[in-house]
């Protein structure tokens, strides 16, 4: 569909302070200060509750100086990330419209954007990504002969004067332009669609070997699918556990298929629903019973408040609208994603949304869902219009959110309160001792795992010391190095101890 951007900036005094790029010794790194909490509503110049700023990365860093195809900016979409399992580092990796970008969000409090890889072919608003075994798939839409670029995330570790200008290691050239991808990792298939094949259906890609992308088949029977998520089936209908089942958003319905088996494709079930503008996007709530969908453009067609449709799959060849959600303002939902109770929701000019969902089941349109919190990019308004966060990633285990603004760029957000005094990481795979302490303290892995990163941070938040590439089981922690008083030690990006110098 057509998009109308607005440019409406501000340049507030956080904005001015936070964001600068140093070049030091021909390495060019990306600093901010420390995170600016959620005081009394706002963040800066941001409207937020329960959810702070930590870091935020622009634009004009993230993509290259290629206009997209409108000759207007480069804008923000897509964005999922990365946990390198051997370093414990977190990685955002953004979508623009003529670039990928990868950020090393593993200090979210000091990104460091590494470099981008351009586009494969031309420049648009559309660009989605996905991983699995610790690369990266990009696909573009209304672009020519785009096709599916593989990006090798471990190449990332090597990145030592960022920003790099990045290679794909591999092009996957049976499609051209294709509007989104899927990827179930527990069948290492990719699942590319709206594409120009199969009338915008499914195409069913083998990537086991992800430089090698192998075409299984496709699937054109229901025509244009928009967004999709498959899952490997362990929900309540007993008759589907174990198949793999696709739920498509086919712009005037939802699709249910059973793909288990690629050159024999079995449609389950469809529904539809009343006052359907484009069936966008959508995800399962973790037991696979319920499904979240948001519809794009009813907000637009209809003058209605944000809406989120939830649907019971309790019964697959039944699927039933079970309730609605209707937010207190316009602004227009695009992409939401499920993590155990809570769905964090892009929201476009509100922002991120973050929602309770234990009550789900209840049926009830007033109390299935529950705002809990919220990060709003866009401060000028919350009002029916293409811009704000295109998408949010919310799975890192370190509890950091990163969130792609169209016209802002990465926000890396994080509930309140919690990057000092998170207890939810804290494990025994390391001790400290002593503690308090009057002169050394020892950090010693359990297991004698290595010890790849420190990060020190004081009550406040702020960062007061930090190593890098240490690859040892031990470390030995000076107290020279800081004041008396409590602090909170980061341990390879996310295990958190508290330590009390005397």
């Amino acid at each position: 569909m057509k998009r109308i951007t607005v440019l409406l900036y501000i340049e507030g005094f956080f904005m001015k302070k936070n964001i600068l790029l140093v070049v030091l010794f021909g390495i060019a790194v990306f600093t901010s200060k420390a995170q600016t909490p959620c005081v009394s509503g706002f963040a800066g110049t941001f409207p937020c509750d329960n959810y702070d700023l930590m870091a935020q990365v622009e634009i004009g860093i993230l993509a290259n100086e290629n206009n997209n195809s409108g000759g207007s900016p480069p804008e923000g979409s897509d964005i999922w990330g990365w946990t390198d399992a051997t370093t414990g580092k977190e990685y955002a990796i953004a979508a623009m419209t003529n670039s990928t970008a990868f950020v090393d969000v593993t200090d979210p409090v000091n990104p460091i954007f590494l470099g981008r890889l351009d586009s494969n072919a031309g420049n648009n608003y559309w660009r989605d990504v996905k991983i699995y075994n610790n690369h990266a798939f990009i696909v573009a839409d209304i672009v020519g002969d785009h096709g599916m670029q593989v990006f090798d995330l471990t190449k990332l570790r090597d990145i030592t004067s960022p920003p790099a200008i990045l290679t794909a290691d591999a092009i996957y050239e049976d499609v051209g332009s294709c509007h989104n991808i899927f990827i179930n990792e527990d069948t290492a298939i990719a699942y590319l669609v709206g594409c120009n094949t199969f009338s915008g259906g499914p195409n069913f890609i083998d990537i086991s070997d992800p430089k090698n992308p192998v075409f299984l088949n496709g699937y054109a029977d229901e025509g244009y699918t928009h967004d999709v998520q498959v899952v490997t089936y362990t929900g309540p209908d007993t008759e589907h556990q174990g198949k793999e089942i696709f739920v498509g958003s086919n712009k005037t319905k939802i699709v249910i298929l059973d793909v288990t088996d690629k050159s024999n494709v079995q449609k389950i079930s469809e529904i539809s629903y009343s006052q359907r503008g484009y069936t966008h996007q959508g995800w399962f709530t973790e037991d696979q019973r319920y499904f979240l969908l948001g519809d794009e453009t009813d907000e637009q067609d209809f003058g209605m408040n944000t809406r989120t449709l939830i649907f019971d799959f309790d019964d697959l060849e039944n699927p039933v609208l079970s309730s609605t959600y209707s937010s207190d303002f316009t602004a227009i939902d695009h992409n939401g994603y499920v993590k155990g109770n809570e769905f964090f929701m892009a929201n476009y000019r509100a922002g991120l949304r973050v929602f309770d969902i234990s009550n789900i089941g209840s049926g009830n349109n007033a109390t299935s869902m529950t705002e809990t919190g919220f990060f709003d990019t866009y401060p000028e308004s919350n009002t029916t219009a293409f811009n704000g966060a295109w998408s949010v990633y919310p799975y890192f285990s370190s509890g950091n959110i990163i969130i792609n603004d169209i016209d802002r760029g990465l926000f890396i957000v994080r509930k309140s309160g919690t990057l000092s005094t998170n207890t939810s990481t804290i494990n025994s795979e390391f001790t400290l001792f002593p503690s308090p302490a009057d002169d050394l303290v020892t950090i010693k892995s359990f297991d004698r795992n290595p010890i790849y990163t420190i990060h020190i941070f004081d009550l406040q938040g702020q960062k007061v010391f930090q190593k890098e590439n240490i690859n040892q089981p031990n470390y030995i922690l000076h107290k020279s190095i800081m004041k008396n008083g409590v602090y909170f030690i980061k341990i390879n990006g996310s295990i958190i101890k508290k330590i009390i110098f005397n």
